[in-house]
């Protein structure tokens, strides 16, 4: 890391610390102070916490956790809380260092990491890394929710039955999901269960449904998108005569849009099936900014693009209609 980088980062560390050691508010006391990094975690968190937790989240709709770089108040905030919750496995790659230094003096959990590594899918792009992107798959994302079930009866022991009635609440809304995602996308026609997206994001929820995934990106946004990749991805395209490519909400268009540019000066018409969560959740207050409603919503919008039966307003029929 460059010397003014580290300078800075050990600068408003230190912020961080001297927020740490000023307390907490008089409304946080009542309550633990939980710092998460993206909203899929956010959404679990105060799910299984409900009254007993105040969840701050940091990365937000829209933004992209590969690339995202720590504010200063980003920095004052992970120092007042009680926890940082992250998902690991390189996701908030520019923000790994800063955590491991906060987890010298609290406690900070890299949920995604309670993956068997047996379960994780390997990295292309890194070696000895692995795809964080482990919240697409609600059987991978309930071992998730375990997990923070435990680290908050960690941190209030008092708050473990609360926490307990929570979680399994709140699992039986991720076995609903998971069977609905399983029937909807196994609607699909066999020849046009091929999902192309801006990035490589997709990967579990390919393995767990039975359907082809590519990216024209790697598993990190960080990665290259070199012209020999999407002149591949169109030659795919038209011979397999896909018609459906999808956008992602916290990656550029640019790529999944210069596949339609290129199919089409091959004579191949192909559609931008819609706009997928991958790396953040839709905006909040809506259904499509919980976990249930973001993996509703793209396995629906999969499924209806590529030629499958599924209710254009998803499983609990709230899409496009908010909480």
């Amino acid at each position: 890391m460059p010397i003014l980088r580290r300078t800075i980062l050990l600068a408003i560390l230190s912020l961080g610390v001297v927020a740490l050691s000023a307390g907490r508010s008089a409304m946080a006391a009542e309550k633990l102070n939980i710092v998460t990094t993206v909203g899929m975690i956010a959404d679990v968190a105060e799910r299984i916490g409900g009254e007993r937790v105040e969840i701050v989240n940091l990365i937000g709709e829209g933004v992209d956790p590969h690339s995202y770089w720590q504010t200063r108040s980003d920095v004052v905030k992970m120092g007042r809380a009680d926890a940082i919750l992250a998902n690991g496995l390189y996701l908030e790659a520019q923000l790994e260092e800063l955590l491991l230094k906060f987890k010298e003096k609290k406690p900070v959990y890299f949920v995604g990491e309670v993956i068997e590594v047996d379960e994780r899918r390997a990295s292309e792009t890194y070696n000895d890394r692995y795809d964080p992107h482990v919240w697409m798959s609600p059987r991978l994302w309930r071992k998730v929710a375990l997990g923070i079930r435990d680290a908050l009866g960690e941190l209030d022991p008092e708050g473990r039955a609360v926490f307990e009635e929570n979680t399994n609440a709140y699992l039986a809304e991720m076995d609903a999901l998971d069977a609905y995602a399983r029937k909807v996308i196994a609607s699909i026609p066999a020849n046009q269960r091929i999902l192309i997206t801006a990035h490589d994001a997709f990967g579990y929820l390919g393995r767990d449904y039975d359907i082809e995934v590519l990216g024209v990106q790697g598993i990190s946004t960080q990665s290259e998108a070199g012209l020999q990749r999407v002149e591949e991805l169109v030659d795919l395209i038209v011979e397999r005569d896909v018609k459906a490519v999808f956008v992602e909400s916290s990656v550029s268009e640019r790529n999944v849009r210069a596949l339609v540019e290129g199919a089409a000066a091959r004579g191949h018409q192909v559609e931008i099936g819609g706009l997928l969560y991958s790396d953040a959740m839709g905006k909040p207050g809506t259904y499509e900014g919980t976990y249930i409603g973001m993996l509703d919503h793209n396995t629906t919008r999969i499924a209806r693009a590529l030629g499958g039966d599924a209710p254009e307003r998803g499983m609990q029929d709230k899409l496009g209609a908010g909480l």
